[in-house]
């Protein structure tokens, strides 16, 4: 008997379709500490049993959304559960993503470094 093959980029399209399902789920959120938040990136383990999601803050304390994420995951999860068409649907572990922090510092740090270069010149 011949094993049925995996389909190629499952797990990249089942991550893709995760992150746009929980970005519609989060805004249904009530808890105040979950700002507005936007789901940057989601990365699914191959057994579909965990998915590390990784999110950015434009207002608020990026701590306690994560705390709040963290607590509502079950209700986010159970939310997949009714939109996607899979057998397991992963537990969810929110990280906040500082990468467009990160990015933002550098942008000013060029901007500073570009400057100081101009009134040498």
């Amino acid at each position: 008997m011949k094993h049925k093959r995996s389909i190629p980029n499952r797990s990249f399209r089942v991550a893709d379709q995760i992150q746009r399902d929980l970005a519609e789920l989060v805004r249904e959120l009530k808890d105040p500490r979950v700002g507005m938040v936007t789901i940057n990136a989601v990365e699914v383990t191959p057994d579909y049993a965990h998915a590390q999601v990784y999110f950015s803050v434009l207002v608020g304390d990026a701590e306690a959304c994560a705390a709040g994420l963290n607590e509502a995951a079950g209700f986010l999860r159970n939310g997949l559960f009714k939109r996607l068409a899979i057998h397991t649907v992963p537990t969810l572990h929110f990280h906040y993503d500082k990468t467009t922090e990160r990015a933002a510092d550098l942008s000013a740090l060029i901007a500073k470094a570009n400057a100081t270069r101009a009134k040498e010149d």
